[in-house]
């Protein structure tokens, strides 16, 4: 029997999400964020969750942050076009503090309720690469209390991909100045890198022991 397409198989779960309620950020999104990029790429990169653009436009990583990301991705040789990008929690998590509205961590209760998303869009894309950007990521893919200074740029193994990596969150980048802003970005650019190479080096180890066929020059010429 012939496997259905990637993108027709998480087409069917992004339906299925934007219609969930099983934790109470559902009463207060205007848009559940479920991902978007290439679902055939060996790389994923996997953020926190949405922030106010994000909620408003149901795309991932389009405020001051995605920016950021996508200065990070070009620097370390990609495009968004090449990787597959969603979030941990599908919905924008915040608190009112003051009468203004700002983004907050999730909590642990909102990410065991997303993860079922989060599962079945790895599975899918099963991806060899993934890159956490924050600690509620690193935190949720790689091991619990995840500690972002300590362990960031390391390899782990993960059920969802065979090399998993964290990097600073660019919301966290942003919020840094002069060299200490430098330090994380170029941290970044470094992280991202080091998951190009690692995808390189992981579709060797498996042309060696299989022959693949390319999905598409450029791809190819990426990885």
């Amino acid at each position: 029997m012939e496997e259905r397409p990637v993108e027709e198989l998480l087409a069917e779960v992004a339906e299925r999400a934007r219609v969930c309620t099983h934790c109470h950020l559902s009463q207060t999104r205007t848009q559940v964020v479920f991902g978007e990029g290439n679902p055939r790429s060996p790389l994923v990169i996997v953020g926190e969750g949405p922030g106010e653009q994000e909620d408003a436009t149901g795309r991932p990583f389009v405020g001051r942050a995605g920016a950021l990301l996508d200065k990070a991705l070009r620097d370390a040789g990609m495009a968004r076009r090449h990787v597959y990008i969603c979030n941990v929690v599908k919905c924008r998590a915040f608190i009112i503090e003051n009468g203004r509205v700002r983004n907050r961590p999730p909590t642990q209760e909102e990410i065991q309720a997303c993860l079922p998303w989060l599962d079945a869009q790895l599975t899918i894309i099963r991806p060899l690469v993934i890159v956490c950007l924050g600690a509620p990521s690193a935190s949720t893919l790689i091991h619990k209390n995840f500690k972002m200074m300590q362990e960031r740029g390391q390899w782990f193994a993960s059920k969802w991909a065979p090399a998993v990596i964290a990097a600073l969150h660019p919301a966290y980048i942003l919020r840094q100045a002069g060299e200490a802003y430098e330090r994380a970005y170029q941290s970044l650019v470094s992280d991202l890198q080091s998951a190009r190479q690692k995808v390189i080096e992981l579709r060797r180890k498996q042309e060696e022991q299989q022959p693949i066929q390319p999905e598409g020059e450029e791809q190819l010429s990426l990885f």
